[in-house]
């Protein structure tokens, strides 16, 4: 197996983003579903989020006991927002997680750190809607490109950073619950975020 490579593992088809000595760490090829990052219109950081809890119980629990068996516990850094400084958080030590903005940008999707590390003048949005990384982030559900989550704030603990349905890094953010925007999903008319699980397994 190769990085790049895509594996079944449970019920869903996963792309290997990096091999280690025992251990490989997958993310899902397609959005698996869309949620709220909390339940509630408060500030939090990963460490205390709903999606957290979810993606380390209910979603957790789908796998059988030998895929369970595989899964790793990871140690997770959550940085600050560069632009903003809003809190990441605590380190947290998960089986299932979301990336965080640094490894999106610098680490598994190509290298866009330049973009991170040198904001254009007044730019507080987006990244550079021409990087030539942007396709590599991009994911459907249910056929269609949609935007997901990373586990990085935003502007602010009440709004979490995402790609959007095209690549591009939304580095401001989407508001963690309830999100008021218009923009709908075109089957489920739905305007909440995508969910991409990543895992480390053993090989």
């Amino acid at each position: 197996m190769n990085i790049g490579n895509i594996i079944t593992f449970g019920d869903y088809d996963w792309r290997i983003l990096d091999i280690k000595e025992n251990k490989m760490l997958i993310i899902s090829i397609q959005i698996i579903e869309q949620r709220d990052y909390h339940d509630k219109k408060e500030p939090v950081t990963w460490e205390q989020s709903e999606i957290r809890y979810y993606l380390n119980n209910s979603f957790l629990e789908k796998f059988s006991s030998s895929d369970k068996e595989r899964i790793m516990t990871s140690h997770n850094l959550n940085e600050d927002n560069p632009w903003y400084g809003s809190m990441g958080g605590a380190d947290t030590y998960d089986q299932v997680f979301l990336l965080s903005l640094n490894e999106i940008v610098r680490l598994y999707f190509g290298d866009s750190g330049r973009l991170l590390d040198n904001p254009k003048q007044n730019q507080k949005y987006w990244f550079d809607r021409k990087d030539e990384n942007n396709i590599k982030r991009t994911a459907l559900f249910m056929d269609s490109p949609w935007w997901w989550w990373t586990r990085t704030p935003g502007k602010n603990n009440k709004v979490a950073v995402y790609i959007h349905g095209d690549g591009n890094i939304g580095i401001q953010g989407n508001g963690i619950s309830k999100t008021s925007f218009n923009t709908l999903h075109r089957i489920t008319q739905s305007n909440k975020g995508g969910v991409r699980p990543a895992l480390w397994v053993k090989k």
